[in-house]
């Protein structure tokens, strides 16, 4: 049995070890390559830099109705945002008719902002001033590419239209199409009241015929980044009211990065110095509590990672916070069992009991701090969403770690040593 527990227990810190390098270092294996924590986690605002803005609607609205204006707008920002290819925005309702938006790590903040707070009122016009369709009669816009009659490939932006759009367009170009005398046979396409596009209906005698199938596409010499951002402002829709810049700031991470790179070493040091701690004053106990953080930072690393959380630097204080909490269930656990073994019970005996007694004040403190974390997570914004986001999870690791993970680890360690020095369990 004796060898049996220490053949497990090896083979456990082996995998605890040799995670942890993979975790500080990162490897690659052939094709196959595994980064550095510190580089698989996602950077927020505060750390990787970029913009936040602060919109302001311009509506007399309330209540119920500027809810509805205001989760619709931040609907059609979300939409445009992901256009972008911004990873985890972060975009919330502030103040009634406020919206507030940031983004982390983006390449081109100006463009970011530009996109965000466009009205985007889509319209196309007859030569006589009518407006045949607005943007709500599209339900499709995409990037296409189209070699032109000079051979020479052309960018432009296809549409899709609703029934009630399709019968409108093409009820406007059969008018157009047939009527013989007419020279301006153009159908203008505007965004925020700027001709973006102005295609000609060919006569019927050129060939031309009415569009029926729903279908166009936009033209005008277009970029690919210039044709991506129209079809991303179609696509996404119109804001329902004017959104007015009240506030832009451009971050930039330099600041950020120091301030990260000081906390991750402050972050080490810490652990570092209550594994110490932890190994004089509680002897075996405290070096399982050690292999016990340890594992607890593998694991929180590992979620963060895998659910894409942004770390932020009020994150950071989370998760040190967690970490708190993580020894002093470590403590609360170790004290009982020191009482149990003074009581005169077995070591083996006194772990059981220590770890039953002591789960209720364990459990009771763990669950009001993680009550603390989700209220802070679905009422928070910004920063103080991400403190609530990484307090969340390093509760729920450091209760895996502290409860399962360390008893089970402790009980080898009885089987391994013995059931009788009771001073290398500190009492």
């Amino acid at each position: 049995m004796k060898a049996k527990s220490t053949i497990i227990f090896i083979l456990i810190l082996a995998i605890v070890g040799g995670s942890t390098f993979l975790a500080l270092n990162g490897a690659k294996i052939g094709k196959y390559e595994i980064i550095r924590a510190k580089d698989a986690i996602d950077l927020g605002l505060d750390l990787a830099g970029g913009v936040y803005v602060v919109l302001e609607a311009q509506t007399d609205a309330k209540g119920a109705e500027l809810q509805r204006i205001m989760e619709q707008s931040k609907a059609i920002i979300n939409e445009r945002v992901n256009g972008l290819g911004v990873s985890e925005p972060n975009i919330s309702i502030e103040g009634g008719n406020r919206i507030r938006v940031e983004l982390a790590g983006i390449d081109d903040p100006q463009k970011a902002i530009e996109l965000i707070g466009k009205t985007a009122q889509l319209q196309f016009v007859d030569p006589d001033k009518n407006v045949v369709l607005t943007g709500k009669n599209v339900i499709g816009s995409e990037v296409q590419y189209h070699n032109n009659q000079l051979g020479q490939q052309e960018i432009l932006v296809s549409l899709e239209l609703d029934k009630e759009g399709t019968e409108k367009f093409a009820e406007a170009t059969g008018r157009l199409t047939l009527e013989p005398n007419r020279e301006d046979r153009i159908i203008y396409i505007i965004l925020d009241n700027q001709i973006i596009s102005y295609p000609a209906v060919q006569s019927a005698e050129e060939g031309g015929t009415a569009i029926t199938d729903g279908k166009a596409v936009i033209t005008g010499g277009f970029s690919l980044e210039e044709a991506s951002q129209l079809a991303t402002l179609i696509r996404a829709g119109a804001l329902p009211v004017e959104m007015k810049e009240l506030q832009t700031s451009l971050i930039g991470p330099t600041l950020g990065l120091e301030a990260y790179e000081r906390s991750i070493k402050a972050g080490a040091i810490a652990l570092l110095i209550i594994m110490i701690f932890m190994i004089i004053i509680y002897k075996i106990p405290g070096f399982i509590a050690s292999v016990g953080l340890t594992i607890y930072t593998l694991i929180t690393i590992f979620t963060m990672s895998s659910l894409g959380v942004k770390l932020t630097l009020p994150g950071i204080a989370g998760l040190i916070l967690s970490i708190g909490m993580a020894v002093d269930a470590n403590v609360i656990i170790f004290e009982r069992i020191k009482e149990e073994i003074k009581a005169g019970k077995s070591i083996r005996t006194a772990v059981d009991t220590g770890f039953k007694r002591a789960l209720t004040s364990v459990m009771d403190s763990n669950i009001t701090t993680f009550i603390a974390g989700v209220v802070l997570y679905y009422f928070g914004i910004g920063p103080i969403k991400g403190f609530g986001v990484t307090l969340i999870i390093g509760i729920v690791a450091s209760m895996i770690t502290a409860v399962i993970i360390s008893k089970y680890l402790l009980k080898l360690m009885v089987s391994i040593t013995g059931n009788k020095n009771t001073k290398l369990y500190g009492a």
